[in-house]
């Protein structure tokens, strides 16, 4: 194997860094919000929810899985006690293996400078996009009229105490 030997290893690198990459992606096929929902089920959740393991005995467990090649329908898998944590375990990542990595801005080596950046540009982004009109979300339970929003709180004025104070407001 050449790439063992460390000299060649960077040369191999510095060889690819030259290169002029062109990277091809097509568009989703279900649009933005379908891949979000795609990798949605990969990083935020766990490899199988209890709710799905039907039964549990010595010998075998029996579980219900999604058939998409024949419209989601339900069906149940029984497995053994040995081959259901096989493929169980496949989903567990080796320690200190990230299951998100960030790129860009948020990356490791960028996110101390480039967070606090961002962070500052965002009240005049805000500013910029006040000037629209808010639609109304939700209804006023009492007189089932339009409930405009009148300020938005960070997570983190949200945490402050002063912000969990009652407030009275005057409607008129």
């Amino acid at each position: 194997m050449p790439l063992v030997n460390e000299q060649t290893f960077t040369a191999f690198l510095n060889s690819l860094f030259q290169e002029d990459w062109v990277v091809y992606a097509k568009p989703p096929f279900g649009g933005a919000e379908h891949v979000l929902h795609y990798l949605g089920r990969y990083t935020h959740r766990v490899a199988i929810s209890n709710h799905r393991i039907l039964a549990v005995n010595e010998s075998q467990v029996i579980f219900r899985w999604k058939d998409y090649a024949r419209h989601n329908k339900q069906r149940t898998m029984p497995l053994t006690c040995e081959e259901f944590l096989r493929r169980f375990l496949q989903h567990v990542l080796p320690k200190g293996f990230p299951r998100i990595r960030y790129f860009g801005w948020l990356a490791n080596r960028r996110r101390n400078k480039l967070l606090p950046l961002c962070r500052d540009l965002l009240p005049h982004l805000a500013q910029q996009n006040s000037a629209q009109p808010e639609t109304a979300l939700w209804l006023c339970p009492h007189c089932h009229g339009p409930m405009a929003v009148l300020e938005r709180l960070s997570p983190s004025q949200l945490l402050d105490s002063e912000w969990r104070q009652p407030r009275v407001l005057d409607s008129s």
